[in-house]
């Protein structure tokens, strides 16, 4: 049985040494208290997006993304990819970081990929 907080600071120390950067490691609040999410720090998540010159910005297609500068944003592309890359992933994890919902089946899947081995149990979806 793996807790939540002892969960949080595996993935953070084994992305850490894996990289050589640093990530965020966080805890939902509230109802989502179980959920672990895995982004960029704020410092580094200066992605943020924009209506396309001539679009009307009332379509997803019209808006696009760039690099502002500013903290508090979203992962930029090159963090994505890294991170897709350290946890083993198939698909490019989403800008606004990587989900882990709550058990300690995907507590241990993701401290495996964080540390760069092949899971040793992989969470089952337990809600509808």
């Amino acid at each position: 049985m793996t807790n939540r907080d002892a969960t949080i600071k595996e993935i953070r120390t084994a992305l850490k040494r894996r990289s050589g950067k640093a990530w965020s490691v966080t805890g939902g609040r509230g109802t989502a208290w179980g959920w672990i999410r895995i982004d960029a720090p704020p410092a580094r998540s200066t992605m943020r997006h924009r209506v396309k010159a001539g679009a009307t910005g009332y379509a997803p297609g019209d808006y696009e993304e760039y690099d502002s500068g500013l903290p508090g944003g979203n992962m930029l592309l090159a963090d994505r990819e890294e991170l897709t890359k350290l946890l083993g992933l198939d698909r490019c994890v989403h800008y606004q970081g990587k989900s882990i919902p709550s058990g300690n089946d995907y507590y241990q899947e993701y401290i495996d990929r964080a540390n760069g081995r092949v899971p040793s149990v992989y969470g089952k979806q337990y809600w509808d």
